[in-house]
C-alpha cells in the first residue's frame, strides 16, 4: 500500500512519465531477482520477520531448513515465522505457574550407557567334562566299589573289580616264553606283549605281570576323573562284554547355566560376556564365570534364548538342578545423547519429549529412543547435547501444546468445528493455471486460502476426474474449482469441476 501512495502522488506532481515508469518498474524487477532465498534463522525479505523453518500444511510435523518442493505433495513448503502463526505447538507459561504445577527440566547430556542384563535359569553338568568308563576285555563282575547314581568319585578311585579270562590265558603264554632258553626268543617276547596289549590290558600292567612273574587275572577299573557317577551300567555278578559301558561320571569342576534371555536384549549379550550368577541356596556367595555360548534356538512361547554360561564350581557347591539368577556385564558401547527417562512421553505411535526454549516457553519434540538403563534414555535423533528437556509436567504442558495446535488450525479454518465445511462433501476455490496436462489430467494451480479444509494459499498439482474439461483450460487462466477432501490411492487430491472463473 505504500509503494502505491507513493507512485500515485509522484505521478499527480507530474514527476512520473512512461519513461520514469519503466525505469522504476526495471528497477523492482531488478531488486527482485538480486534477492536471494532465506534460510532458516534468516529474516524475510518480505515481512521482517525471522524464519524458523519450512514445512508441508498436510505434513505439519516435518520440518525443513531450507525452502523448496514438498516431498509429500506437489506444492512449495511454506516458512514458520517466529512468535507467527504457524508455530502453533509451542506453550508459554510464566515462572509462578510453572511453579505451581511443578515443571522441573533437565539438560541433554552425553554418555555411554551399560544396560544391565539379568536373566535366570538352572544350573547343569559341563557336558565338556564327561569321561565314560568301559570294559576292555569280556569278563565278569566279582567285586562294585560304587553301587548307586550320584555317588561321588574321585579321580583314581576304584570302581569294579572284574575277572577277565582272556587275560590269564594271554599273560601264561608270556610268562611260557620267558622261561624258555634261547637268545632268538625276543620275537616270540614281543608277540606275547602285543596280545596282552590286544585283550585290554594297560602298559601299567603289562610292566607289572614282567617285573613279578605272576599272573593277574583281574581288572581293578578306575576313576578317571573326580565327579560324580552320572550313569551306573555295571552290577556285582554280571558279564560284560568288550566295550560295553560300566559308568559315565560327570566333572563338578565347572557347571553350566542355561539362562533364558529375553529375545529384545539379543544385541547386550555375546559370548566372552562376563557374568555374575548367585542362587538362593547359597546366599551371600557370587559365581563368576562368561558366556560360553549362545544358542541358536528361541523359544516361541517366552520369546527367550538360552545364553550358555559356565562358572567356576569350587567345592562343588553348585550341583544341577539348582536355580540360579544371572546378571551380564554388558559390552561397552559408544556415546550418545542421554536424557531420564522419565522425560519421554510414549504415545505408542512414537516418543515425544517437551524441549524448555527458555522465557517460559515449550516445544513438544519427536524424538527415537535407544536402550535405557539406570534411569537414563538414549536419544539417537531429535535432540542436541544442552538441551533441556521437561522431567516433571511435561503430560500436562503436552496435552496444552496439543490443544493449542488444534484450536488454531480451527480458527484458521474460520472457527468452531465443521465451520466452513461443504454439506455436499465438496470443497470449493479459486486459483491460477500455473500448468497443465490434459492428457495425463494433471492441473497445477496457485490457488487462494481454502478455508474448509484448513489449507493456506499455495501452489500444488492436482489430478482432474473430467480430462476432457482441460480442453478449453490453458496456463495463467483464472480458474473456479471443486475438489473432494480426501487424497485418492496415489495421494493426490482431486477435482471434480474446473471451470473459466466467471468476471464480475
Amino acid at each position: 500500500m505504500k509503494i502505491t501512495n507513493l507512485i500515485l502522488g509522484l505521478a499527480a506532481a507530474g514527476l512520473i512519465g512512461a519513461g520514469g515508469f519503466g525505469l522504476y518498474s526495471m528497477g523492482m524487477n531488478r531488486g527482485m531477482k538480486m534477492a536471494a532465498p532465506a534460510s532458516g534463522g534468516d529474516a524475510d525479505s518480505a515481512g521482517g520477520k525471522k524464519v524458523l523453518y519450512w514445512h508441508d500444511p498436510m505434513v505439519p510435523g516435518q520440518k525443513f531448513d531450507k525452502p523448496g518442493k514438498s516431498p509429500f505433495m506437489d506444492m512449495q513448503l511454506v516458512p514458520v515465522y517466529a512468535d507467527g502463526d504457524g508455530d502453533e505447538g509451542k506453550v508459554t507459561i510464566s515462572p509462578r505457574v510453572q511453579q505451581n504445577l511443578g515443571v522441573r527440566t533437565a539438560e541433554v547430556t552425553k554418555g555411554a550407557l551399560a544396560p544391565a542384563v539379568e536373566s535366570v535359569g538352572n544350573v547343569a553338568y559341563n557336558e565338556r567334562d564327561v569321561a565314560v568308563v568301559q570294559a576292555r576285555s569280556n569278563g565278569f563282575v566279582e567285586k562294585l566299589y560304587v553301587r548307586a547314581p550320584l555317588d561321588p568319585v574321585r579321580k583314581d578311585q576304584p570302581l569294579a573289580e572284574l575277572y577277565a579270562p582272556e587275560w590269564v590265558a594271554a599273560q601264561e603264554e608270556y610268562l611260557s616264553v620267558r622261561r624258555l632258553a634261547g637268545t632268538r626268543l625276543e620275537a616270540l617276547l614281543d608277540g606275547a606283549r602285543q596280545r596282552m596289549r590286544l585283550v585290554g590290558m594297560t602298559e601299567e600292567q603289562i610292566r607289572l605281570v614282567e617285573s613279578t612273574g605272576k599272573v593277574y587275572p583281574r581288572l581293578t577299573v578306575i576313576a578317571p576323573i573326580g565327579g560324580v557317577v552320572a550313569e551306573l551300567g555295571a552290577r556285582e555278578g554280571m558279564t560284560v562284554m568288550a566295550g560295553a559301558p560300566l559308568f559315565r561320571i560327570n566333572g563338578l569342576d565347572t557347571v553350566w547355566v542355561n539362562a533364558e534371555v529375553r529375545e529384545s536384549q539379543a544385541g547386550e549379550v555375546r559370548p566372552g560376556n562376563p557374568v555374575e550368577a548367585r542362587t538362593p541356596a547359597l546366599p551371600g556367595i557370587a559365581f563368576k564365570g562368561r558366556v560360553s555360548a549362545i544358542l541358536p534356538e528361541v523359544n516361541p512361547t517366552t520369546r527367550t534364548f538360552k545364553a550358555r554360561v559356565e562358572l567356576a564350581n569350587p567345592g562343588g557347591r553348585l550341583v544341577p538342578g539348582m536355580f540360579a539368577s544371572v546378571n551380564f556385564v554388558p559390552m561397552a558401547r559408544k556415546e550418545a545423547l542421554l536424557v531420564p527417562t522419565e522425560a519421554v512421553i510414549q504415545t505408542g505411535m512414537r516418543s515425544v519429549v517437551i524441549v524448555a526454549q527458555g522465557d517460559g516457553r515449550f516445544a513438544p519434540a519427536d524424538v527415537e529412543i535407544g536402550v535405557e538403563a539406570n534411569g537414563k534414555s538414549e536419544i539417537r535423533k531429535g535432540l542436541q547435547a544442552g538441551q533441556k528437556v521437561v522431567v516433571s509436567g511435561q503430560f500436562l504442558l503436552d496435552s496444552e501444546a496439543s490443544l493449542k495446535t488444534t484450536l488454531a488450525r480451527l480458527e484458521s479454518a474460520g472457527g468452531a468445528p465443521g465451520a466452513g465445511a461443504p454439506k455436499d462433501g465438496m470443497h470449493r476455490g479459486r486459483g491460477k493455471i500455473t500448468g497443465i496436462d490434459a492428457f495425463r489430467g494433471r492441473v497445477e494451480l496457485d490457488h487462494e486460502p481454502i478455508s474448509s479444509l484448513k489449507w493456506p494459499a499455495m501452489t500444488m498439482g492436482f489430478s482432474v476426474a473430467d480430462k476432457a474439461s482441460l480442453a478449453k483450460l490453458k496456463k495463467g487462466d483464472a480458474v473456479e474449482f471443486e475438489l473432494r477432501g480426501e487424497p485418492d490411492k496415489d495421494g493426490s487430491y482431486v477435482i471434480e469441476n474446473i471451470a473459466l472463473r466467471q468476471a464480475k
